[in-house]
């Protein structure tokens, strides 16, 4: 092939490539993004200059960055016209309804996955709202108890440190993740840990004491006594068997 025939050969490539889509196109490939022309040197950049020189494309507008300048052009009448005279109409016409024909299946398919994606952020979005939300109601709950607490009768006692302690580890235990109920045992045995004098009647009694301030729940054991695993924490008044407590 002489160099002629390479120039006009893409110079009728490019104005073909131009043809298929009706916003305008870089005139040169820069960087990563394509352009109807690959470059500026060799016969395909003498294509370019023909192009533009013989008005077969026309630019649009250009853009400058650095020391770089990209012309966006849109072919011309005049192109087309050059198109057909270098190969047969009906060629080009099955050619251009191929291109049209890949480019709306390939839309869909586009669409679809911007629409996956953008579901799948929305979906994150309400995943970290969901957690923000029950942080903030747990906060929440916290400065109530604290406003109770500062609105309380001066009368009403200080509560003592393994009280403190206690509601520490049930806070610390549903932070942590934890949906069932401590068992009154469980909580004992970690208050010992740090208040090695702590018995089970002074356990008993402050964790009533805890549960007349609002601080706590005690809840009841729903079973038969005999099935108590460790029966000499349960807390008993009257009827009642409690056997575990959570925060209120």
């Amino acid at each position: 092939m002489t160099a002629m025939d390479a120039r006009t050969a893409a110079l009728v490539a490019a104005l073909k490539e131009a043809m298929t889509r009706p916003e305008e196109q870089p005139l040169v490939k820069v960087g990563k993004l394509p352009g109807l022309f690959a470059s500026r040197s060799g016969a395909v950049g003498e294509a370019a200059h023909q192009a533009l020189r013989d008005g077969l494309l026309e630019v649009v507008r250009t853009e400058t960055k650095g020391k770089a300048t990209t012309e966006w052009v849109r072919i011309t009448p005049r192109g087309v016209q050059f198109v057909y005279q270098h190969e047969s109409p009906r060629a080009v016409l099955e050619e251009l309804l191929h291109l049209l024909r890949h480019d709306s299946q390939a839309a869909p398919h586009w669409a679809q996955e911007l629409r996956a994606q953008l579901q799948g952020l929305i979906n994150r979005y309400n995943d970290l709202l969901d957690r923000q939300l029950a942080v903030l109601a747990h906060l929440q709950h916290r400065v109530e108890e604290a406003l109770r607490r500062i609105e309380a009768p001066a009368s009403e006692p200080p509560m003592g440190p393994w009280q403190l302690d206690a509601l520490a580890y049930l806070d610390q235990r549903k932070a942590a993740g934890g949906t069932s109920p401590c068992q009154l045992p469980e909580l004992f045995n970690a208050l010992r840990t740090r208040h090695s004098t702590l018995d089970l009647a002074a356990f008993h009694s402050g964790l009533a004491e805890l549960r007349e301030r609002g601080a706590l729940v005690l809840l009841p054991f729903e079973g038969h006594l005999s099935d108590l695993a460790e029966p000499e924490f349960a807390l008993l008044e009257g009827p009642a068997v409690y056997y575990g407590v959570e925060r209120a």
